[in-house]
């Protein structure tokens, strides 16, 4: 078997390298799923039921049918029923993924405030927005409960949360023992208000039926998860159904799972006979994606006078909707962070007139890490022991929770170096002692650590190499933002041994090989396995042809010696030729390969995570209660980096979203309505330029043998873990006041809220 020179590859991967897509959207020539419109295209508005809780007692559609270009008005009463109810499934699961096990307009009830109650189709936009104004729309409303106090006495344990991929009880030694033993505890409660996922781009589909074939074109994270989806919704096979998604603009989590959007357009357009588009406006992408859940966690954490902790137990109580038993898992990770032999991690619900809530950017890990982190933080204060130097004390080479070795962890450099780099142990730990002017300067840091996902199924790509030296990698993956064809093409060129430059990568097409949705971080290592896989099946066909060639000057060479580098294949101190050369003598316009990789299982023996360290400088102005974020660092550890300016920036952005959970962002709920009280970008409150301080992202690479082929371990989720808790630190260095809600108001800061 033929190998790629380290240095070959080290050429290719890991070098930086502009997104594949980044020409095509800063010139506009991307074509996102709102962009495209077949002949005859016609358009959908969904309209929301302005009650919490209750049912639709009566729809009067004539007006709006008598409005000019209207085709139809669809509603629970002449919606055609689906074939299969959703299934809540994680969208890495390779099957269909509902973001909740309801489905719209089937009856008359209403379960939440936005839920779709009809669906108005016209010739145009604009005329289907003025028909969806005309609908008369009857309710009779029910007592609703919406917020923490409202549900905290109906709260209930569940058997399974977030899609029923973890329990809702976890735990390891004797807690109450542990608590006894310590000579300092940490007894703590942290909120965290609900928030939404806001992408540049709202959730659309184009859905269009041709000769019993539906072609979708939808805003998605996993093209192949919405075609299983919409096939088994609408009870066809899921070769009859076509999913693309060229361009994404953002997703975060709510395009991770698939929602009613696509499969309403493919009935709509099945009903009017006429291709559908379906686009979510603004303010009902806050009841249309999901969202992450508020909630209140409680944390006590004990440690001896040296810092060893003792024990740690982590509540989580939180909303869900009246059909799912849904929290994000925020105390997974928290229980493997340390070495810590007793723990307790316990998840409550109570149902909630919401929609099932979902993915949001690390969904858990932010939350969960937060409470962890602030209470480390002042456990180091009580101690009287420095925050890096405690975590360092509690360092486990092992997974607390199952006992199994880390893949790779790099966690004690991120530590290291990300303290030499930050200036850290020049800081005066007493708050309140550094002032700029009027402002109070306060730094602070924490860890970050995010699970290495894995897919359930076979990840499958195809790499095809022509005549003139040109390739093409393929697979059905989404790229939204993350510049994964750019992986795709250093990671094909590398196998290949040509330059990244001479591949073409293909994606967001159901047409193409599967892969899973990239979602949970698990894209780069899910993609590139199968692209490396695929390439390398292709660079030993052609080797295995050019050795059994008698006209090649490779001809009887032991095909583990040839060496592939600038488009030839070679034997050192030898003879060699080009790929071209080979396929033109063989009267071949191209060739190709298709791999599939099929990724580790449970039973693998070994613990995956990535991990990485925050560090954060804030001001704080007394006066008017503003925090400034004035400079953040991260160094993470994850694994082999295949494009170092996309992983920087996806870190970046990671970072810069970890600001606005910690300072801005919050969906405030109006109790006595039901309905969220700030569902538009001029009242939810995001970072933008003008609040982003100076970002500093370092690696600290480590080499990771077992999670994959390359050893990728993903960065598109890390970043934000661990950011809010160190900016939470900070603020507490600066001001001497521990702030355990988030975000952290101006109110909050200024003592009156």
């Amino acid at each position: 078997m033929s190998t790629v020179p380290q240095e070959t590859r080290a050429a290719q991967t890991g070098r930086p390298m502009d997104r594949a897509d980044a020409r095509a959207k800063v010139t506009g020539a991307a074509r996102y799923s709102a962009e495209y419109a077949p002949p005859g295209t016609v358009h959908a508005v969904l309209v929301g039921a302005e009650i919490a809780a209750g049912e639709v007692t009566g729809i009067d559609a004539q007006e709006a049918l008598r409005s000019d270009g209207v085709l139809a008005v669809l509603s629970h009463l002449n919606l055609p029923p689906l074939a299969a109810e959703p299934h809540l499934l994680p969208s890495l699961a390779g099957a269909s993924a509902s973001g909740q096990s309801f489905f719209p307009m089937r009856d008359a009830r209403v379960h939440y405030a936005g839920q779709p109650v009809a669906m108005v189709v016209a010739d145009t936009l604009e005329r289907a927005g003025h028909a969806a104004s005309l609908l008369r729309i009857g309710y009779r409303g029910e007592p609703h409960v919406t917020t923490l106090e409202e549900g905290r006495e109906h709260s209930y344990e569940p058997e399974r949360i977030f899609a029923g991929f973890m329990p809702g009880r976890m735990g390891r030694g004797d807690v109450e023992a542990g608590l006894a033993e310590a000579d300092v505890v940490v007894d703590a409660v942290h909120r965290m208000s609900a928030n939404h996922h806001n992408p540049i781009e709202t959730a659309a589909a184009t859905a269009h039926w041709e000769d019993g074939r539906l072609t979708v074109h939808d805003s998605t994270q996993g093209p192949t998860a919405t075609r299983l989806t919409v096939a088994e919704l609408l009870g066809i096979p899921p070769s009859q159904v076509r999913v693309v998604a060229t361009a994404v603009g953002g997703s975060f989590g709510s395009k991770a799972m698939i929602w009613a959007h696509p499969t309403l357009a493919a009935m709509a357009a099945r009903h009017v006979r006429a291709p559908v588009k379906l686009s979510v406006t603004r303010e009902q992408m806050f009841t249309a994606c999901g969202h992450r859940e508020e909630q209140e966690q409680r944390i006590t954490v004990g440690a001896r006078r040296d810092g060893t902790l003792t024990a740690i137990r982590h509540h989580k109580l939180s909303p869900t909707s009246p059909f799912d038993d849904w929290a994000e898992p925020s105390l997974e990770m928290p229980a493997r962070m340390y070495a810590c032999p007793n723990h307790e991690g316990v998840y409550r619900l109570f149902r909630a007139n919401t929609m099932t809530p979902a993915f949001m950017r690390a969904p858990g890990e932010a939350s969960g890490m937060f409470a962890l982190e602030t209470a480390m933080d002042e456990l180091a204060s009580q101690l009287g022991i420095d925050p890096v130097d405690l975590r360092l004390r509690n360092h486990s080479d092992t997974d607390p929770t199952s006992g199994l070795p880390w893949s790779s962890k790099g966690l004690r450099e991120c530590y290291e170096r990300g303290a030499q780099m930050f200036g850290w142990h020049d800081r005066d730990p007493v708050p309140g002692t550094r002032t700029d002017g009027h402002w109070l300067v306060g730094t602070g840091m924490a860890s970050a650590v995010y699970p290495v996902y894995q897919a359930m199924n076979p990840q499958r790509a195809r790499v095809r190499l022509h005549a003139d030296g040109r390739a093409v990698a393929e697979t059905a993956c989404a790229e939204f933002g993350t510049g994964v064809g750019a992986v795709m093409r250093q990671v094909a060129a590398a196998a290949l041994g040509i330059d990244a430059e001479q591949v073409e990568a293909r994606y967001g097409d159901t047409d193409l090989p599967t892969t899973v949705a990239a979602v949970g971080s698990a894209g780069s290592g899910a993609i590139s396995a199968a692209v490396h896989t695929a390439a390398t099946a292709l660079r030993e066909q052609m080797v295995e042809r050019a050795v059994a060639d008698p006209d090649s000057p490779l001809h009887g060479a032991d095909p583990a010696r040839v060496e592939v580098a600038g488009g030839r294949m070679f034997v050192r101190d030898g003879g060699g030729e080009s790929y071209t050369d080979l396929l033109r003598r063989h009267m071949m316009f191209d060739a190709e390969a298709l791999g599939s990789w099929d990724p580790p299982g449970s039973d693998a023996g070994f613990a995956a995570a990535t991990f990485g360290a925050q560090f954060a400088e804030v001001g704080v102005d007394p006066d008017l209660g503003l925090v400034r974020v004035r400079r953040m660092l991260g160094v993470f550890a994850p694994g082999r980096v295949l494009n170092a300016k996309t992983a920087r920036s996806q870190l970046m952005g990671g970072m810069l979203w970890g600001l606005g959970h910690a300072l801005l962002e919050a969906t405030r709920m109006d109790p006595d309505s039901g309905r969220w009280a700030n569902a538009s970008m001029g009242d939810y409150l995001l970072p933008v330029n003008a609040d982003a301080p100076e970002v500093r992202v370092e690696f600290a690479e480590v080499e990771d043998r077992m999670v994959n082929p390359l050893g990728v371990k993903g960065v598109g989720e890390v970043g934000v873990v661990g950011a809010s808790a160190a900016i939470a630190n900070a603020v507490h260095h600066a001001t001497g006041r521990r702030f355990r809600d988030l975000p952290i108001t101006v109110e909050a800061v200024l003592g009156r809220g």
